[in-house]
This record gives C-alpha cells, sequence and structure tokens, in this order.
C-alpha cells in the first residue's frame, strides 16, 4: 500500500519544485526584487521530500541495519510541517498581491494546490507508520532468525 503512496509523493514533489521553480525564475528574470522566500521554500520542500523518499524506500530495503523507524517517522512528520508551512505561507502571500493574473499567477496557484495535496498524501503516510509504530509498541524489530537444530545424541 505504501508504494503507490511514495509514486504520488514523488510526482507531487517534482511538480511543486518545477512550478515554484518557474514561477521563481519569472521573479528573479523579470521584477526588480528577488524571488519570494515562499516559494524558495516549497523549491526546498520539494527537495527535503525527494531525499526522504530516498531515505525512506532505499535504506531499509538495501541497508536492513542502518533503518530506524524512529527517524523513518520523524522524517516523515518533518515533511508534514514543510508542506503545511509552505502552502500555507504561498498562499497567504497570493491573497496579499494587488494584482495577480496570466500564467505566473495560475501557475502560483496550481503550486498551492499541489503543495497542499502534498500535505494530504505525508500527513496520510505519515499517520500510516505513526500506527505501525504503536502496533509494535516502540519496540524495534527483532530480525527473524532461524532456529538453531538441537545437538544430536549417540546412543549405543
Amino acid at each position: 500500500m505504501m508504494v503507490p503512496i511514495r509514486i504520488i509523493q514523488g510526482l507531487f514533489a517534482l511538480v511543486v519544485i518545477s512550478l515554484s521553480g518557474f514561477v521563481a525564475h519569472w521573479y528573479d528574470s523579470t521584477m526588480v526584487v528577488s524571488s519570494p522566500s515562499q516559494l524558495n521554500f516549497l523549491i526546498f520542500g520539494g527537495v527535503w521530500s525527494l531525499l526522504s523518499l530516498a531515505y525512506i524506500s532505499v535504506i531499509p530495503r538495501f541497508f536492513p541495519k542502518a533503518s530506524n523507524s524512529f527517524i523513518a517517522f520523524g522524517v516523515e512528520v518533518s515533511n508534514v510541517l514543510f508542506w503545511f508551512a509552505g502552502f500555507v505561507a504561498l498562499a497567504v502571500f497570493l491573497s496579499k498581491l494587488f494584482l495577480c493574473h496570466g500564467p505566473i499567477c495560475h501557475s502560483a496557484h496550481a503550486d498551492v494546490i499541489f503543495a497542499a495535496l502534498s500535505f494530504a498524501i505525508w500527513t496520510a503516510s505519515a499517520v500510516l507508520q505513526g500506527m505501525d509504530l504503536f502496533k509494535t509498541g516502540f519496540r524495534q524489530r527483532a530480525p527473524v532468525r532461524a532456529p538453531v537444530p538441537a545437538p544430536m545424541k549417540e546412543t549405543a
């Protein structure tokens, strides 16, 4: 169940990075002011999500001893917080603009929508991860070991 969620998280992160980069580039190339920090933060949020997905998906599969469910849960929660802060900050910024029209404005609004959807999907995966932690009782899962056969006794 987590694989489709991870794919959606990765796709949404790429979309947000693209939209934020497009709007930030427009600000940097046509305006006398630099791009708003809200856009730059969403670019950071997208990059952080991709790095998080690499950690959450790759480390347990290829390096199981380096995997820690508490760190994975912390990474999930940090993504929830970053996406929430990012989409709210950009939405407030856009609501206070005096003039917003054209493809740049539409891209910024789409950026807010995809960031909000990213917040929702990261929240869902963090809840699932948290439920899994509560099921195990906050104990690390012990690796499954093969039973050791009892030594054979010789009979006379």
